[in-house]
């Protein structure tokens, strides 16, 4: 009969050419001393031990006995374990003193995915509701469906939002221009309370939801059934940079911002200019920002200059914050 093979397993147990070779032992009385190589773990448990009439044979020690060997073994095993566990822990808290970040800090990975709409909607959620400043969201023409299943992710939205608005927050969407006079888009904003703002576009990109400059939620696929948790600055920096930068060039939508003619002949892309201008960026950041080239934008300052009456690079900011054309929103072309 071929010996069933040995298998490596770990000290203190039993594998099945052990058991197989013991079983033999017990029912025979003693073993080759050989027969033992095929089951080492025998030895090393003392199962097995030398015949005290013939070195050359093994005898088994009685179950009793092995089975006790075994559970101090195993017992002793146990013990190191949680005298290892306790070192861990002991460096590990003195580690721990010295990183002085959050918690939350440091479980939260700066790129995740979220698989399952249900789950997109409730890690929207969770970001909104420690939300403090603003949400910046474009939304696309596939994000508003008659679905039963979109009318209540689209109410626990408006809930959502309202909540965030309520506690003194800043939301701005943009859309696609299809969207501008579709009823429940409209009827959105008719019902929202606060600080709530709308422009559209000829086309947009993507789905972006984005909390705060700080969390971005993004499509990870086609059907918007994975999404891409975004926290690293990076990558939300430059999000929030593109949305800025798509929001000066979208039409308002909500509320209606109709340009009252000015006296001062101030044109939409000049006031996009003084805009940047007051915030305090270089021609050439405006220029990059606006999509010109460094010369026409100092022409375009030039004028916005000649039409205020300004001097200076200082007094023109002064000027511009003066004369109120800041608050007179439009379509920046």
């Amino acid at each position: 009969m071929t010996p069933a093979p040995h298998t490596a397993h770990s000290a203190g147990t039993m594998c099945t050419a052990g058991t197989l070779l013991y079983e033999r032992a017990l029912r025979e009385g003693q073993l080759p001393a050989g027969d033992a190589r095929h089951a080492p773990c025998l030895l090393d448990t003392g199962l097995l031990q030398p015949s005290l009439d013939d070195l050359d044979r093994l005898e088994p020690v009685p179950p009793a006995v092995g089975l006790q060997r075994l559970l101090r073994h195993s017992a002793d095993r146990i013990a190191g374990e949680r005298r290892r566990e306790e070192e861990l822990a002991e460096t590990f808290q003195s580690l721990m003193r010295i990183d002085d970040r959050p918690q939350g800090e440091a479980v939260s990975p700066a790129l995740g995915l979220l698989s399952g709409k249900t789950r997109i909607n409730a890690a929207i959620s969770e970001a909104l509701s420690a939300a403090a400043e603003e949400v910046l969201c474009i939304q696309t023409q596939h994000s508003y469906s008659t679905s039963e299943y979109a009318r209540r992710a689209q109410a626990l939205a408006m809930r959502r939002d309202q909540a965030f608005l309520d506690r003194g927050g800043r939301l701005r969407t943009i859309y696609p221009h299809t969207q501008r006079h579709i009823p429940l888009v409209i009827a959105r904003y008719e019902q929202l309370r606060g600080d709530a703002q709308a422009r559209t576009l000829d086309e947009v990109t993507e789905r972006l939801i984005l909390v705060d400059r700080s969390v971005a939620f993004l499509p990870a696929d086609k059907d918007h059934h994975i999404a891409l948790e975004v926290r690293h600055p990076a990558i939300t920096g430059y999000l929030a940079d593109m949305f800025d930068r798509f929001w000066r060039l979208a039409t308002p939508m909500y509320p209606k911002a109709v340009e009252p003619p000015s006296p001062e002949r101030i044109t939409a892309r000049q006031r996009a200019i003084a805009e940047l201008l007051v915030e305090g960026h270089t021609d050439t950041a405006i220029a990059e920002r606006l999509g010109m080239n460094v010369r026409t934008a100092r022409v375009h300052i030039a004028k916005l200059a000649a039409t205020l009456g300004s001097q200076s690079r200082a007094q023109l900011g002064y000027l511009i914050g003066q004369s109120g054309i800041l608050d007179q929103e439009g379509p920046h072309t």
